[in-house]
C-alpha cells in the first residue's frame, strides 16, 4: 500500500511539472535576481563578528573569509559607546514623533477624499497631495530651505516685521520638528493611496441600508468607513511599528548638519559616517543587524497585540 501511494504521488508531481514548468521557467530569472541580490549578500553579516581588513584578501569576498573572527566584540563596543544611545534616543524620538502625528493624517485625508462626491475635485487634490512624493529629498530640502532658511521667505518676513531671523536648520530645538513637517508635505498623499484603496472595498450596501436608517454622514464614517478600513490600518500599522528604527535616512541625510547631530543623528545617518566616512566597515555592519533584530522583534510583538486586541495579523 506503501509503493502504491509513493508511485501515485510520483506520478502526480510528474504531471504537475509537465503542466507548469513553463510558470517555473518564467519565475527562473526572478528567482536568480532574488538570489543573487537579496541573499547572497547576507553573508556579508559576518562582518559583525569579524575585525574586518579589506587588504588581508585578493577582493572583498576573499577578505570577508580571511578576516579573523572575534565573537561578540563589536556589539560590546557599541553598546559601551556614547554615541550609540545618543543616535538610539534620537531615532526613536523622531521615529515616535512621526508614528503618532502623521501616521493618522493618511487616514483623516483618505476618509475626507471619500466623503467628496465631486470627482474632478477629488482627482485634482489626489493629484496635488500625490505630487510631493515624487520629489527626491534633496528637491524637498531645496524648496523648504528657500521658505525657511536664513535668507528664505519666512525670515524676510520675519526680519521686515523687526524680528531676528529663525534658525530653523540650524536650532536643535527646532529641528526635529522641520523633519516631521517636512516628511507629512511629502508623504501624507502617497500614504493615502492604501487607505482610499480599503474605501473602494467597502460595500455600498452598507452606506445604503444606513441611510435608509437614518445615519447621517459622520455615522456612517464612525460606523462603516472606519471598522471596514480597520484591517488595512492595523496592517499598516504593524509595518511602521516594525520599521520604528528606521526614522527617514535620505531626509535626514538632505537635511542636518553638525549643529544639529545632537538631536538628528540617527542609526542609519551614524552607520553612514562611521561605514563610509571612517570605513569602519564591522561596526557599521554591527548596527545595521542589531537594528534589523529589533525590527524584527517590533513586527512579532505588534502583530501578537493586534492579532489579540483587533483580530487582525499579518500571519
Amino acid at each position: 500500500m506503501v509503493k502504491g501511494r509513493l508511485k501515485g504521488r510520483r506520478l502526480w508531481q510528474s504531471r504537475y511539472w509537465r503542466k507548469h514548468y513553463s510558470l517555473y521557467l518564467m519565475s527562473l530569472p526572478g528567482i536568480v535576481f532574488l538570489l543573487i541580490i537579496k541573499f547572497v549578500p547576507l553573508y556579508g553579516l559576518t562582518l559583525a563578528f569579524k575585525d574586518f581588513n579589506i587588504f588581508v584578501g585578493n577582493g572583498v569576498l576573499d577578505s570577508i573569509v580571511k578576516s579573523p573572527w572575534v565573537g561578540m566584540k563589536h556589539f560590546q563596543a557599541i553598546f559601551t559607546k556614547p554615541d550609540f544611545l545618543r543616535v538610539i534616543s534620537n531615532t526613536l524620538i523622531i521615529s515616535i514623533y512621526k508614528l503618532v502625528l502623521l501616521f493618522p493624517l493618511p487616514i483623516i485625508l483618505a476618509v475626507l477624499l471619500g466623503e467628496v462626491k465631486s470627482n474632478g475635485f477629488k482627482r485634482t487634490v489626489q493629484t496635488l497631495v500625490y505630487l510631493p512624493h515624487f520629489l527626491s529629498w534633496v528637491v524637498v530640502f531645496g524648496l523648504f530651505y528657500s521658505m525657511l532658511g536664513t535668507y528664505g521667505i519666512v525670515n524676510q518676513l520675519v526680519a521686515g516685521l523687526g524680528f531676528e531671523p529663525i534658525k530653523f536648520f540650524t536650532n536643535p530645538d527646532l529641528f526635529r520638528g522641520l523633519l516631521v513637517v517636512s516628511d507629512g508635505w511629502k508623504e501624507m498623499g502617497w500614504s493615502a493611496i492604501v487607505f482610499l484603496a480599503a474605501i473602494t472595498s467597502i460595500d455600498p450596501q452598507q452606506y445604503e441600508a444606513a441611510m435608509i436608517d437614518g445615519a447621517n454622514r459622520w455615522q456612517k464614517m464612525l460606523h462603516i468607513t472606519l471598522p471596514g478600513m480597520m484591517p488595512i490600518i492595523a496592517l499598516m500599522l504593524i509595518l511602521r511599528v516594525g520599521h520604528i528604527l528606521n526614522a527617514g535616512f535620505e531626509q535626514v541625510l538632505a537635511m542636518y548638519n553638525p549643529s544639529v547631530y545632537s538631536v538628528g543623528d540617527i542609526i542609519q545617518t551614524y552607520i553612514y559616517r562611521i561605514g563610509l566616512g571612517r570605513m569602519d566597515y564591522s561596526i557599521a555592519t554591527t548596527l545595521g543587524l542589531f537594528e534589523s533584530v529589533i525590527a524584527l522583534i517590533l513586527i512579532a510583538t505588534c502583530n501578537t497585540i493586534c492579532k489579540k486586541t483587533l483580530g487582525r495579523s499579518i500571519w
